[in-house]
């Protein structure tokens, strides 16, 4: 405890501090009433302040960019933030736990429990065995309490985590065949990062509508690695992305068959139920389907269905922001989870609308 009682913030290290997710990290993290940014580090742009790749920092983060020295880094934050593309956090990780600093990665590294799957799939070598066996997957509504005073977690992506809360509640019920599962995943053009790229170019994307990574995007290891242990038995799903040209917001859209006769009421208070004391899924009522603007700068993720008795089939409809409940937001949860705080500590943010 601090002087007169208070408590003192617990100080925070942003890895990637100039790509969108650690960016975002700084914007709600500058409001949270219990931890404290000390660092923001980047390889590239070290001893430069962050101001002259972000102007809207200005006076706000005054401090100059930091190397990625471990030891550094410990001498100036508790915990860390690792906001890297992959291939990079799985190098950089283990000498920041060694230091004695706890993790939160938002790369993909240490999120794929087998070894050979995430080289398949994310094209470089495996983290060691003993890192990926202690990262938690902090998919926050599903695997919370396993987040509670641990050192290293594992944040989910942005499309996972879209899809596995549409998900999970039906398959763990059993109202789903996991094996009929086909996923429509779209996200704004912020999900492929900063850096530029033909796919990514105005010109490309503006008024243009395009899949991407069809049967091959890194995430379907890591959806099918969380459903196949709700469901006691191997799922394998069907999974395409699309580029929709907006800046933010990933709508989930998830088709399975359905193992009996239910309609949309019942799907409501099935996930209303089991999401209670949740508070950042927001399940809609019957008719109403969630939209990406409805959630556009908080940590909600909405959720609206329809079952279609005429088909045998359901229809999932799942959004949220992917910087903020698909990345930074979901990250602070984590934080919160890990030090015991509330869940939705400094989290408390209003949708952007419009």
């Amino acid at each position: 405890m601090g002087e007169h009682g208070t408590e003192e913030k617990v100080r925070i290290a942003i890895v990637g501090s100039t790509g969108y997710g650690g960016v975002e990290l700084i914007r709600l993290l500058q409001g949270h009433p219990k931890a404290v940014i000390t660092s923001v580090i980047s390889s590239s742009s070290a001893g430069t302040p962050i101001s002259e790749g972000f102007p809207h920092l200005t006076d706000i983060i005054v401090q100059n960019l930091d190397g990625t020295d471990p030891k550094e880094i410990a001498a100036k934050a508790d915990v860390v933030f690792t906001a890297t593309p992959s291939g990079v956090s799985s190098k950089l990780v283990p000498g920041l736990l060694e230091e004695g600093l706890k993790v939160i990665d938002l790369s993909g590294d240490f999120r794929i429990k087998d070894s050979a799957t995430y080289e398949k799939w994310y094209k470089h070598t495996a983290p060691d065995a003993a890192y990926l066996d202690q990262a938690v997957f902090g998919l926050c509504e599903l695997f919370g309490e396993e987040v509670a005073g641990k050192d290293f977690i594992s944040n989910p992506g942005c499309y996972p985590t879209a899809t596995l809360l549409g998900l999970v509640p039906a398959i763990s019920a059993g109202w789903i065949n996991p094996n009929s599962i086909i996923i429509d995943a779209k996200s704004g053009v912020s999900g492929s990062g900063r850096g530029t790229s033909l796919t990514t170019h105005f010109a490309e994307i503006n008024e243009n509508f395009k899949a991407y990574k069809v049967n091959k995007h890194q995430h379907i290891p890591e959806i099918e690695q969380v459903l196949s242990q709700v469901a006691g038995e191997q799922v394998t799903v069907t999974f395409t992305t699309q580029l929709v040209p907006m800046t933010r917001g990933i709508m989930s859209t998830m088709y399975a068959n359905l193992n009996g006769v239910y309609n949309d009421e019942d799907f409501v208070e099935l996930y209303r139920q089991y999401y209670q004391g949740r508070p950042f899924v927001r399940v809609r009522d019957t008719g109403i389907w969630p939209a990406t603007k409805e959630v556009l700068g908080s940590n909600y993720c909405d959720i609206g269905f329809a079952a279609d008795p005429r088909t045998g089939r359901v229809t999932i409809i799942s959004v949220i922001d992917n910087i903020v409940k698909g990345a930074a937001g979901q990250a602070i949860q984590n934080l919160n989870l890990m030090m015991g705080w509330e869940e939705n500590l400094g989290l408390g943010y209003t949708p952007v609308y419009p």
